[in-house]
C-alpha cells in the first residue's frame, strides 16, 4: 500500500501535465438560438467549436446595387439548396469593395426564416472542415460555410484540404452544407510569368492546371468588376438614402463623392459607403455646432 500511494501521486501529476495537450471536448451549440456562427480554433491542431454570433450583420439584397445578375444567380442557387434540390458551392471573385461579402451576408438576411444558417471560418482553419461537418451533419437546418477573402500562398497546404472537401475526398459535406467563398484572386493561388516558361518542371501544363484546379471545383463562379463613375454615384445615392433619407443628393454631393474616390484611388461600393458616413457626420457636426 505504501508503494501504491506514491505511484498514484506520480500518475496524477503526469495526467495533469498531459491534460492540456488533449483535444478539447466540442462545446455544445444552440442552433435554434442563433442564425450565424463563427468557427473558433483551439490552440491545439485542427480542433475547435462553433460559437453563436449574437448580432450578425444584416444586409438586404436591395442595398446591393449594380450587381443584379450576381444577385439573381446566388438567390437561385440558395433557393435550390433550401428546397432540397441540387445546388453548387459558389466562388465570388473580383475587385475589392464590390459587394462579394455583402452578397453572402444578404443570403442570411433573406433566408434565415427558412432555416438557413451561416458559419464563418478563416482560411487558416480549413483543415478543420471535417470536424465542423461532423458537428452539423445531423442538424435540421441548412448551412452555408462562409470563407471570406480566400487565397493561398505557395506551398500552403490548406488549399489541398479544401480541394479534397469540394471534390475528391471520401469525407464529403452532407446534404445540408454548401461552401460560399470570396476572393480577390480568380484562381486563389498566386500565378507568375515564369509559370508559362520552360523551367525545371517537365510537365508545365500539369503544373499550371494544379494551380487552377481548386477554383474549378466550385460549381458557380460569380465575377465582380470595378464600377464606372455612373455606377459609383448610384451606389452613393443608395447609401445616402439608407443612412439619411432626409439629406439631399445634389451636385455638391456628387462632386464631393468623386473627390473622395480620387483620394482613395477607388470607386468601389465600400468607398461609396465610407464617403456617405463621412459626409453625414461632417454635415451633422456643422448643423449642431
Amino acid at each position: 500500500m505504501d508503494k501504491i500511494i506514491p505511484f498514484l501521486e506520480r500518475l496524477t501529476a503526469v495526467l495533469e501535465r498531459i491534460e492540456p495537450l488533449l483535444p478539447p471536448l466540442p462545446k455544445s451549440c444552440d442552433f435554434s438560438k442563433y442564425s450565424a456562427f463563427r468557427w473558433v480554433r483551439s490552440h491545439l491542431g485542427p480542433y475547435g467549436y462553433l460559437e453563436g454570433i449574437d448580432n450578425p450583420t444584416q444586409i438586404d439584397f436591395a442595398a446591393i446595387r449594380c450587381s443584379e445578375r450576381q444577385i439573381g444567380i446566388i438567390k437561385a442557387n440558395t433557393l435550390q439548396f433550401l428546397e432540397g434540390y441540387p445546388a453548387n458551392n459558389v466562388l465570388l471573385t473580383g475587385s475589392k469593395g464590390t459587394g462579394k461579402s455583402s452578397l453572402v451576408k444578404a443570403c442570411l438576411t433573406e433566408y434565415q426564416d427558412r432555416g438557413l444558417k451561416l458559419i464563418e471560418i478563416d482560411s487558416d482553419d480549413l483543415p478543420a472542415l471535417p470536424s465542423l461537418f461532423k458537428q452539423i451533419e445531423n442538424q435540421p437546418y441548412k448551412f452555408i460555410i462562409f470563407c471570406d477573402d480566400l487565397s493561398f500562398e505557395d506551398n500552403d497546404p490548406s488549399y489541398k484540404s479544401l480541394k479534397a472537401i469540394l471534390d475528391g475526398s471520401l469525407i464529403s459535406p452532407s446534404h445540408n452544407v454548401l461552401i460560399y467563398a470570396t476572393s480577390n484572386r480568380r484562381h486563389l493561388l498566386p500565378e507568375y510569368m515564369h509559370d508559362n516558361a520552360k523551367g525545371d518542371e517537365i510537365h508545365t501544363v500539369e503544373a499550371i492546371e494544379e494551380k487552377i484546379s481548386l477554383s474549378e471545383r466550385f460549381g458557380l463562379w460569380l465575377s465582380f468588376y470595378p464600377f464606372s463613375q455612373k455606377e459609383y454615384l448610384e451606389i452613393v445615392q443608395s447609401w445616402l438614402t439608407r443612412y439619411a433619407p432626409d439629406f439631399d443628393y445634389d451636385e455638391e454631393v456628387k462632386r464631393k463623392a468623386l473627390q473622395f474616390s480620387l483620394q482613395r484611388g477607388s470607386r468601389s461600393g465600400r468607398v461609396a459607403e465610407q464617403f456617405v458616413r463621412n459626409h453625414i457626420g461632417e454635415k451633422k457636426i456643422r448643423i449642431n455646432a
